[in-house]
């Protein structure tokens, strides 16, 4: 009986230490999205620029493209901008959800570092970001021709990530048709 009162600690400490070491393989950015091969939430957000329309979950179909959500407070999100401005150029279509953000800041934003998107919405209240299960920004969806999520991608999107992950990903659903 002693033995087993002894033994019990250690062996849930032995538990501990093993589910530790086991987490410490797993990428972090690598979390999965309830919304992958899903439709997009129903949204229908205010124009971050003026003049614009917004942008609504029927806007994000018709041909692959990423849905970017960032902030003008993310710091994250200007190491990215660069990479999203290159892909623009490319031809990606790339449209942008600003989240828990004011409008004005956005515009702003998008004035200052150059503008990446063919639609901006503003989503202020952060609702349609908590519908997309964003967690943070920047993360970038992947959505293919009929606006279902393929893809989530969390963090700054690298050059690596682009060529290596996301363009292999989009270069498939185009083939798609």
């Amino acid at each position: 009986m002693k033995r087993a009162v002894f033994l019990a600690p250690v062996a849930l400490f032995a538990l501990v230490i093993i589910a530790f070491a086991a987490g410490l393989g797993r990428d972090p950015s690598r979390l999965p999205s309830t919304l992958i091969d899903k439709p997009l939430p129903v949204f229908d957000l205010p124009a971050v620029r003026d003049g614009d329309v917004g942008l609504k979950t029927t806007d994000i179909t018709g041909q692959p493209r990423l849905l970017n959500v960032f902030a003008s407070w993310c710091v994250s999100c200007r190491v990215e901008h660069p990479v999203l401005l290159q892909l623009k150029a490319s031809g990606v279509p790339i449209d942008g959800l600003d989240w828990k953000d004011e409008a004005v800041d956005g515009r702003k934003y998008l004035v200052e570092q150059g503008d990446p998107y063919r639609l901006a919405g503003n989503d202020r209240t952060g609702r349609a970001g908590i519908d997309l299960g964003v967690a943070g920004v920047p993360e970038t969806f992947l959505v293919d021709r009929r606006g279902r999520v393929r893809y989530k991608h969390i963090g700054p999107i690298s050059p690596d990530d682009w060529s290596g992950i996301i363009k292999p990903l989009m270069d498939r659903l185009r083939a798609e048709g």
